[in-house]
């Protein structure tokens, strides 16, 4: 690990809820919560300010309930609460590791997290706890990528980061297709060319009107938070607001 000072001093960290589930069956793993939280933990210590915005898809996508006769509104709303499971597990388990941990929700959960605000919020990270935030934004239409973005904007962080299977973004499916190309860095109007799937494009004007980045990461790779925050694009790519083209 560099013995430098971070790169990013605020961040907003983007996991899927797959992300919890580890190689088990089960919604939830231990044994994954526990490596999530060790790889977030190194970081912190290192003084870096760290938001999270977990997804709930190891529980339920709001998008397929239609099939089941759900609405699309009632749907998103029980994957809002698919969120606030995962954020409870997951803040449990920083907190088990030793980290000072908080929730924060889009809507109100008495005697379960308190409810988001930007203020407190930063001041929560400033002191050195990390900070979940679940429940998305609080409405139908939107997904956690959106919130993701959203929570970013509001707290200032200095970037977005996306963790994924794969180590960045790519031209095309890297596991159907052997020739596609890795990009290491990639300004907003090239990824909107390329038509690349980096976020939705709701989060995605987010973060290009706000000037935050977004960098997408192999999560799979135990030190590949570490790395990033150092500025280490090798087992990632950068999405900006660059005056380069794609490389």
């Amino acid at each position: 690990m560099s013995g430098n000072a971070p790169v990013f001093q605020r961040i907003l960290l983007k996991l899927s809820g797959e992300a919890l589930k580890g190689d088990d069956a089960a919604a939830l793993e231990a044994g994954a919560l526990t490596a999530i939280s060790a790889r977030i933990a190194a970081v912190s210590q290192r003084g870096v300010e760290i938001a999270i915005v977990v997804g709930g898809g190891n529980f339920f996508r709001g998008l397929r309930s239609a099939d089941s006769g759900i609405s699309r509104i009632t749907g998103d709303y029980i994957g809002m609460l698919a969120t606030v499971m995962n954020s409870l597990a997951l803040r449990d388990a920083l907190q088990a590791s030793g980290l000072a941990a908080r929730l924060m929700t889009s809507i109100e959960l008495p005697g379960i997290s308190e409810i988001f605000d930007s203020r407190r919020a930063d001041r929560i990270l400033r002191r050195g706890e990390v900070l979940v935030f679940g429940a998305g934004t609080g409405h139908p239409f939107f997904t956690t990528d959106t919130t993701a973005a959203l929570r970013a904007c509001e707290i200032g962080a200095d970037a977005v980061l996306k963790a994924t299977k794969v180590n960045g973004v790519y031209s095309q499916d890297p596991t159907r297709n052997r020739g596609a190309v890795r990009y290491r860095q990639l300004s907003f109007s090239d990824a909107l060319q390329l038509r690349l799937q980096v976020m939705d494009s709701t989060a995605f004007s987010l973060c290009r009107d706000n000037d935050i980045p977004i960098i997408v990461f192999d999560f799979q790779q135990p030190d590949s938070l570490a790395r990033v925050i150092d500025g280490d694009t090798d087992c990632a790519t950068m999405v900006g607001n660059l005056e380069t083209a794609a490389e």
